[in-house]
């Protein structure tokens, strides 16, 4: 069970009952009442043991706040992710720690291998050797006063008890093997269903087209990346059709920052689209849900983090904007300039994905390609509809800048249709 490693460490109704009054105050937005909570947690004279009620009160809650985001669908990236975007990165710190404190109420044996990737990923462990005394550590990593602690601790409650419910795309700790997928017939976590002699070839291709200085090698190699990538995923279909494998689609959650949050998820729709894949923003949690089968999705995920490296890189390249009477214009032409760089982009895509389709089918020796593509988009259309029942479609926001338009499409012609693993994330800050 979740709480047998708490035992004998029942919190104290006073500590908890300021507790839930200072939550109340965040939820209600009363800074003056929570600052007088805070302070009263803090300190309690004439009350032996005080701190360590509060610290253990505060813990428990951390946990059952944590284990009602897996019940509601979240995974530990996506916790960290999102608290990262809503508060600072000393509160993405103090939740690693209360996930890393959580899941040793879990046999290994019942998390699913996508939760043991990405908590290594995080970084996510148990550093601290007793839990009566992580605060106190907490405190001297963060070069912090105990009013810090307790203030974060509390803010990162408040924001994991109202985290909106997410459909699931693997089984919360607890409840599933280790190798199970998201729906149990699904491909494993991670790369599964993909080929790691491909996925090598790959990387060093893209490895050399980035590190090329002739656009011309560059676009070669990356070519070449994706064509070896697109091959894969139509073999990948054929052998699974032929073994008659039931597996479906998979699923995994890609971060969409800020700023030009917007044109970034046309881009990665238009890839995903592009791969056989649907891609469903969540706008105001900074990401979005991406279905299809894993080979699809692998591919998915390298070009979309290689053409945003590329479309920001092109776009700061660029410079600011300033019209006639000097006022800025910049905010509107990157805007401009990333739509525009997704449409073309899409175009692209689309052209070298039914140029791979028709070359396939060309060497397939008789097999037909498409029943079997288009049980797979069927498959992932269906996928989309049971876990998305209410999904409203929207439309791409306006562009008011012209020359951002046209710069945008041209760094789109340049652009290296490739992906690469390694530079995840260096977009962010832009």
């Amino acid at each position: 069970m979740r709480d047998a490693w708490r035992r004998g460490r029942t919190p104290s109704p006073a500590a908890a009952e300021l507790m839930s009054g200072a939550i109340r105050a965040l939820a209600n937005g009363d800074g003056p009442a929570f600052g007088r909570f805070v302070e009263r947690l803090t300190e309690r004279p004439g009350m032996p043991g005080w701190t360590t009620m509060v610290d253990r009160c505060l813990a428990e809650r951390l946990g059952q706040g944590v284990t009602a985001a897996w019940r509601r669908g979240w995974l530990p990236a996506d916790v960290v992710r999102f608290v990262s975007r809503r508060r600072t990165a000393r509160h993405a710190r103090l939740v690693k720690d209360a996930i890393a404190g959580e899941m040793r109420a879990y046999s290994p044996a019942t998390v699913d291998d996508r939760w043991r990737d990405q908590l290594a990923a995080l970084k996510a462990e148990v550093w601290w050797t007793d839990d009566d005394a992580h605060p106190a550590h907490w405190c001297d990593r963060e070069t912090a006063a105990r009013t810090v602690y307790i203030t974060c601790a509390l803010e990162l409650i408040h924001l994991l008890e109202a985290l909106p419910r997410l459909p699931a795309i693997t089984p919360p700790p607890g409840t599933a093997s280790g190798s199970a997928g998201p729906r149990g017939d699904a491909p494993a976590a991670g790369w599964a269903g993909v080929d790691q002699r491909t996925l090598g070839r790959v990387r060093a291709l893209l490895a050399k087209a980035e590190s090329t200085e002739f656009p011309e090698e560059a676009e070669a190699l990356s070519t070449r990346a994706q064509q070896l990538m697109a091959r894969h995923s139509i073999d990948h279909a054929l052998l699974a059709a032929e073994a008659g494998d039931t597996g479906g689609p998979d699923g995994r959650r890609i971060a969409v920052d800020s700023p030009y949050d917007a044109p970034k998820a046309v881009l990665l729709t238009v890839v995903a689209d592009a791969n056989r894949c649907r891609a469903v923003w969540h706008r105001e949690l900074g990401f979005s849900t991406v279905l299809g089968f894993p080979a699809d999705l692998a591919a998915v995920e390298m070009l979309f983090t290689s053409l945003l490296v590329q479309a920001t890189s092109a776009m700061v390249h660029a410079g600011p904007r300033r019209d006639t009477r000097g006022r800025s214009r910049t905010r509107s032409f990157r805007h401009a300039f990333l739509n525009a760089y997704a449409a073309r982009i899409g175009e692209r895509l689309r052209e070298a994905a039914g140029e791979a389709a028709d070359s396939a089918a060309a060497s397939a020796g008789g097999k037909d390609l498409l029943p079997v593509l288009a049980a797979r988009d069927r498959a992932v259309d269906q996928a989309v509809d049971t876990m998305f029942p209410n999904l409203a479609k929207g439309r791409a926001g306006s562009v008011s800048n012209h020359e951002g338009w046209v710069a945008g499409r041209a760094a789109a012609d340049l652009a290296s249709l490739n992906g690469r693993s390694e530079v995840t994330g260096a977009f962010r800050g832009s």
